[in-house]
């Protein structure tokens, strides 16, 4: 194998995650390093400013370049953007062969039945999920291969994004010196890393909470039931306790992490912030409850968001396992307890599990317990499943207007 190294690359609106592995000769990864460096040029999960994206990123890979130039040769980058377009289509083929077993071409040419979707001329799609085949009207198939049948149909999700977005994307990645080797939309690599397979058993919301904006993933009886991205995040937070504080950007950011919580619990009415010493133009103490008060506000209404997408689906407190949150947004102490209140669900933080890579112990082995690191190790986690689905370590071929970008991704 000539390229040895895979890297996913969360690209974020206030900062870049990456995590780099080596592919070992039977195919498992090995975790070499996670970095985090500052992201510029990005609002709301869309490029607004390409030079500075592009000057992060050559921040960002300046760091990889000290694994290895090869890391740069197979990146795996995740979409987002509250643009993104989810719809559900249907794939009707009759099965070709004499005695109505049903081959790989048919398979293949009912997945592209659901992919004749009307779309605007400036959209793409990113990925076509299968949610389930239809074999002469029995569902829940997942692997139709081999079966008899007269009529095969695929129940699959389109998801869609706008092209420019994508184009300048890759545009950036590509003047900063990387090869593209996949693209995946956020919340499916966040719930790669992050949701068991029992989880999507049983039901489960996977909630990634980022600075510019905020996805939402539902499973059930191990299918992708809904995905959503809201432009609303943990940035919205900053920017509130900025105006209320009358405080900088900066100097709040750090208000938020220091003294932040999603809950009035604990907090004493005496407790006083001097910002003078976070902010030198400041010129008063503000009371942490007061902070609170702030947080708690903007948070609600991030669940909000999520609570009435899940009213959409039918699925509002009805989910077994409840919300399973990630992202730097999740890492907000007492958010637990504000999610099941406010979603009527239970939650919990959710953890990549380690047994899925080879991870050396000590600093690394911490790091891959952090929430904000939960989407580039599920973007790993799909090189990986592409590997052993026989597609290599390169990726699709990206080359030319992203014909080629579709990807089948049994959720």
């Amino acid at each position: 194998m000539a390229n040895n190294f895979i890297t996913g690359l969360d690209i974020g609106s206030s900062s870049l995650k990456a995590a780099i592995a080596e592919v070992k000769k039977d195919g498992q990864l090995s975790l070499v390093k996670l970095i985090k460096t500052s992201s510029e040029g990005m609002r709301k999960g869309n490029i607004d400013d390409l030079s500075e994206m592009t000057r992060s990123l050559n921040m960002m890979f300046g760091e990889v370049k000290k694994v290895s130039r090869n890391a740069l040769k197979n990146i795996y980058v995740n979409v987002g953007g509250a643009d993104i377009h989810i719809q559900s289509s249907r794939g009707i083929v009759a099965v070709s062969r004499a005695d109505s077993e049903i081959n790989q071409d048919d398979i293949d040419r009912a997945m592209q039945a659901s992919q004749a979707i009307n779309l605007l001329p400036n959209r793409m799609v990113l990925h076509s999920i299968v949610r389930e085949y239809i074999v002469d009207g029995v569902g829940d198939i997942r692997d139709p291969l081999g079966m008899i049948g007269n009529r095969l149909e695929v129940n699959s999700l389109i998801i869609d994004a706008f092209g420019l977005d994508v184009k300048n994307l890759t545009k950036c990645l590509e003047m900063a010196g990387a090869t593209v080797g996949g693209l995946v939309f956020s919340p499916l690599a966040a719930a790669r890393a992050a949701l068991s397979k029992n989880h999507k058993e049983l039901g489960v919301a996977l909630v990634d909470i980022g600075f510019g904006t905020t996805s939402l993933c539902v499973y059930e009886e191990n299918k992708l039931v809904h995905c959503a991205i809201f432009p609303i995040g943990s940035g919205n937070i900053t920017n509130d306790l900025a105006i209320g504080l009358k405080t900088s950007i900066d100097a709040a950011e750090v208000v938020k992490l220091t003294f932040g919580t999603a809950s009035m619990k604990g907090v004493s009415g005496r407790e006083q912030i001097d910002l003078k010493k976070i902010d030198p133009h400041s010129r008063n103490s503000v009371s942490r409850r007061a902070v609170v008060d702030i947080i708690e506000v903007r948070l609600a209404e991030i669940f909000e968001f999520v609570n009435n997408e899940l009213k959409l689906i039918g699925r509002s407190g009805r989910l077994p396992v409840g919300s399973v949150l990630v992202g730097g947004g999740s890492k907000l102490p007492c958010i637990i307890d504000f999610a099941k209140d406010e979603l009527k669900l239970p939650a919990q933080i959710g953890i990549f599990d380690a047994s899925s890579l080879e991870i050396p112990s000590g600093e690394m082995s911490l790091q891959v317990e952090d929430p904000e690191f939960i989407c580039a190790l599920g973007l790993l986690m799909q090189a990986r499943d592409k590997i052993y689905r026989g597609g290599g370590s390169g990726g699709p071929d990206l080359t030319g207007w992203f014909s080629k970008i579709f990807k089948y991704l049994l959720p």
